[in-house]
């Protein structure tokens, strides 16, 4: 059973027969005026869909966008012809559309039927199809009464931008590792080296100012260098981060849709 809240979605929408053929665009809703339930919708029909045929809502089915009936395309287009700018079905016209789908008929109040926007028995006051779901009974892209002789087809096209997210960062981290270093360094050291003299007239003062025979001692103090190592930190470079910019090519796949127009008539059935 279609509810209140899909019935505000069905006006334009495809209507389609189990089959799988598609029969024409929803044009009006039909409500009991006591429960308020849709009972009816009327799909246009005929070449360039001049024509509303009434289908019964019983046993329909909405489902992405599109309703699905339980009868075949021929039978929906031989409907009785009924006007459906009167606003409201009659008993009589009721009656015969039950007959026509093969429904049980009741004579009960509640049976009788209106379109969204029509008076009921009870003289509730009337209330339009644009103030419940929100649009008009003009266009749908289709011709009728309020529309003129040609319909528009639209279809969906991709626009294709670029925009910026964030794919990553890079940092900067500095630490201290330790290595070792080896460097040849010169040293030097004393060595003792004996020098001798022979006796002249001049160091023979120096000879003699002592006594004859002695023991003395002399001594020579030896100095040797060795390695020293001292660090000191020293600025080596700079190091920043820094971007560049790198373009590629890269494609996008994506669906649109598109409205395609189908020509309907006793003799050809085709799409453009």
């Amino acid at each position: 059973m279609i509810t209140e809240d899909q019935a505000r979605e069905l006006i334009g929408q495809d209507l389609n027969t189990t089959d799988g053929d598609k029969v024409g665009k929803i044009g009006q809703i039909f409500l009991d005026d006591e429960t308020g339930r849709p009972e009816w919708v009327t799909v246009h029909t005929g070449l360039f869909g001049t024509n509303e045929s009434f289908v019964p809502l019983t046993d329909a089915m909405y489902t992405d966008g599109s309703l699905t009936v339980p009868y075949e395309k021929a039978r929906i287009k031989d409907a009785p012809n009924i006007d459906v700018d009167a606003g409201h079905l009659s008993r009589e016209e009721e009656a015969q559309l039950y007959t026509y789908y093969g429904l049980s008929y009741s004579t009960s109040e509640s049976d009788s039927l209106y379109a969204e926007g029509g008076q009921t028995d009870q003289n509730i006051e009337s209330t339009s199809r644009t103030d419940v779901y929100g649009g008009t009974n003009e266009g749908y892209d289709t011709s009728g009464p309020t529309t003129d002789d040609a319909m528009t087809r639209s279809e969906e096209r991709l626009r294709v931008g670029t925009e910026s997210v964030e794919t990553g960062r890079a940092r900067l981290r500095k630490y201290i590792v330790t290595e070792n270093v080896t460097t040849t360094v010169p040293v030097s050291r004393e060595e003792v080296r004996i020098e001798r003299e022979p006796i002249t007239d001049s160091n023979i003062g120096n000879a003699m100012s002592g006594p004859d025979l002695s023991e003395e001692e002399h001594e020579v103090v030896l100095h040797a260098e060795r390695p020293v190592v001292q660090k000191e930190v020293t600025p080596v470079e700079r190091v920043r981060l820094t971007t560049d910019t790198v373009t590629a090519q890269e494609t996008v796949s994506e669906e649109v849709r598109k409205e395609q127009i189908d020509v309907n008539d006793d003799i050809t059935n085709r799409s453009i």
